[in-house]
C-alpha cells in the first residue's frame, strides 16, 4: 500500500488486554506480531522507504507488575497503568535502536526521561513537517491542538 502512495495505514491487533493467564496470552500475542512487524520494518528499509515512513507500534496503556485476583506462577494478569507504557517508533527521522525513558522496578513510577503522550504526538507531527503549536482543529468553537495547551514539546533526543 505504501509503495502505491497510500499515505497512512493503521493496523489493529486485538486481544492484548490479558487480565489473567498472562504468560500464555502474552507469549501468543508476541509470537503473532514479532515477525510481521520486523518484516514490515525490514521491507521498508530494503525498499528505501524507511527514511520517509514513520512506524509506530504501541498500545493504549501500560502495565504494572501488580495483578488482581488469585495469582499463581502460571496464571496471573497485570493491572493497567495510564502513565507508564512502551511505544516503539522508528523510521521517518527517528533514531533507531535506542531505549528512551525508564520506570522503577515495579513499572509504576517514571524515573528517567518521561515522555508525555502530547510530547510524543508533537514529535511525530514535527517529523511529518507539521508545527504542533499551529496545527489546530475547531472543537466546540475553540481552536484545539492535538498536543493540548500544557506546553507539549518536540522530544529532540528521539530524532536523528
Amino acid at each position: 500500500m505504501a509503495e502505491r502512495g497510500v499515505r497512512f495505514v493503521q493496523l489493529f491487533h486485538r486481544g492484548w488486554d490479558q487480565q489473567d493467564d498472562l504468560p500464555a496470552g502474552l507469549k501468543k500475542n508476541c509470537e503473532s506480531v514479532d515477525q510481521p512487524v520486523a518484516g514490515l520494518i525490514k521491507d521498508l528499509q530494503q525498499r528505501g522507504m524507511l527514511d520517509d515512513t514513520i512506524v509506530i507500534f504501541g498500545g493504549e496503556f501500560g502495565r504494572t507488575i501488580y495483578g488482581q485476583g488469585t495469582l499463581t506462577q502460571t496464571n496471573h494478569g497485570r493491572d493497567h497503568h495510564g502513565r507508564c507504557f512502551t511505544t516503539c517508533v522508528t523510521g521517518g527521522g527517528f533514531k533507531r535502536g535506542i531505549d528512551y525513558g525508564m520506570t522503577d522496578d515495579y513499572s509504576y513510577n517514571i524515573v528517567k526521561d518521561p515522555v508525555h503522550i502530547n510530547d510524543l504526538n508533537a514529535t511525530v507531527l514535527h517529523n511529518l513537517g507539521i508545527d504542533h503549536e499551529h496545527f489546530t482543529v475547531k472543537h466546540q468553537g475553540l481552536d484545539a491542538r492535538l498536543t493540548g495547551v500544557e506546553g507539549a514539546r518536540v522530544v529532540n533526543e528521539l530524532l536523528l
